[in-house]
């Protein structure tokens, strides 16, 4: 959903760098994504599902993100994101973050409920669920 909100943006700011991690399924990978896909289709929710497959909630690390930042000299951003994990781990590496950018649309009857709980569960920055 992220990636396909870069287009817009650029057409709107003057410089844009985009830093992409694979990161599949929160850092779980592919397969064991569609894993969690199987087990959510059965009733239980993304972060009991990655749970379940031995994982933690959220495996995403952003160090890498933060050194490509350093290596290329930049101090601040505006950050398009909606998790607050990614925030904090940007802030306390001493890059500063002058805007956040809200990326989301609305909730469909396909995703409310994984929306729903990224919001409740993993305190995602969600405004229309």
């Amino acid at each position: 959903m992220q990636l396909g909100s870069v287009g817009v943006l650029a057409a709107k700011i003057r410089l844009l760098q985009v830093i992409y991690l694979d990161q599949e399924g929160r850092g779980i990978g592919l397969l064991p994504k569609l894993q969690s896909y199987h087990l959510q289709e059965k009733g239980i929710n993304t972060i009991e599902a990655n749970v379940l497959l031995g994982f933690k909630s959220d495996e995403r690390e952003y160090n890498t993100a933060v050194e490509i930042l350093k290596n290329l000299s930049i101090t601040t951003i505006r950050l398009l994101t909606n998790n607050p994990d990614k925030i904090h781990a940007i802030e306390t590496s001493g890059i500063r973050i002058v805007d956040r950018i809200q990326v989301e649309s609305e909730p469909t009857t396909h995703n409310k409920e994984y929306l729903t709980t990224k919001k409740e569960k993993m305190g995602h920055l969600l405004n229309n669920v």
